[in-house]
């Protein structure tokens, strides 16, 4: 993969959901840019390739297991990625999950879940990934939000309150850890419909002439003419861990091929 302006070398970076998708290509991205990257996943087959392919690349990489709802899971994680590395500058919180539903047939127990994948996670995240950074002299945390966070959207209930509370979430951690001169930033990604496993995977139940469809109408939403690549949303978190975005704290950072300008 080719390296760009933004060089994040000799930094130490953790990447949720880093087993397939925007996290593994985030993973990939970071690693060729010259950080040491640890690859967080409840994925452990995903993310051993995602380590194998940054590995063959020339990278530094390590595949750390971990359940983005779970306190302890994040206590450990951390403490595993200072004990490798000795610091952590770049936290990506890339984990989460989507159902579509519509409002009465979305239960409690599943809106509880996405809540906690895609809120809780990124909570924990902020949590524990804050407090390292701070003893290393500073870092950048990036949140994987949606443009679901920003607008509304047919039944996805779950996913649109997680996506806007992970908006948010972002802004009040930034303006809290500059309140307390923590020297950590952070920011939020926004993207429009990347074709990546979880959004085929919203499809499976189609037949391949439905799936075609599906695909095809979540192409023409964008006024670019294109759906995204996990490299366009990888492209920006690259940009956010590097010091280019040194002047960026709770920005909303909207990668979406123009929907949200329509």
């Amino acid at each position: 993969m080719a390296k760009n302006n933004y060089d994040v070398g000799e930094k130490v970076a953790l990447v949720t959901g880093g087993a397939s998708g925007i996290g593994a290509e985030t993973a990939r991205l970071l690693a060729a840019n010259g950080a040491a990257v640890a690859v967080a996943d409840i994925n452990g087959e995903g993310g051993a390739e995602t380590v194998a392919a940054i590995e063959a690349a020339g990278g530094q990489a390590v595949y750390i297991s971990l359940d983005v709802t779970s306190e302890a899971s994040w206590t450990a994680a951390v403490a595993s990625v200072v004990e490798r590395f000795g610091g952590l500058h770049i936290v990506v919180n890339g984990a989460g999950i989507e159902v579509m539903a519509k409002i009465a047939d979305t239960s409690l127990e599943v809106f509880h879940r996405v809540m906690a994948v895609n809120v809780d996670g990124v909570f924990l995240g902020i949590k524990h990934a804050m407090p390292a950074m701070r003893d290393a002299g500073g870092g950048s945390i990036i949140n994987i939000s949606s443009i679901a966070g920003i607008r509304g959207y047919n039944r996805q209930i779950a996913y649109v309150a997680s996506k806007g509370a992970v908006r948010l979430m972002t802004k009040a951690a930034a303006a809290e850890a500059a309140f307390y001169g923590f020297n950590v930033r952070v920011n939020s990604v926004h993207p429009g419909a990347i074709d990546t496993p979880m959004v085929r995977g919203m499809m499976a139940h189609h037949d391949e002439a439905g799936q075609q469809a599906g695909m095809e109408k979540m192409r023409q939403m964008h006024p670019i003419g294109r759906m995204g690549q996990p490299i366009d949303i990888a492209n920006a978190i690259l940009f956010l861990a590097s010091d280019a975005s040194s002047f960026m704290t709770g920005s909303e950072v909207v990668v979406d091929g123009g929907i949200t300008a329509t």
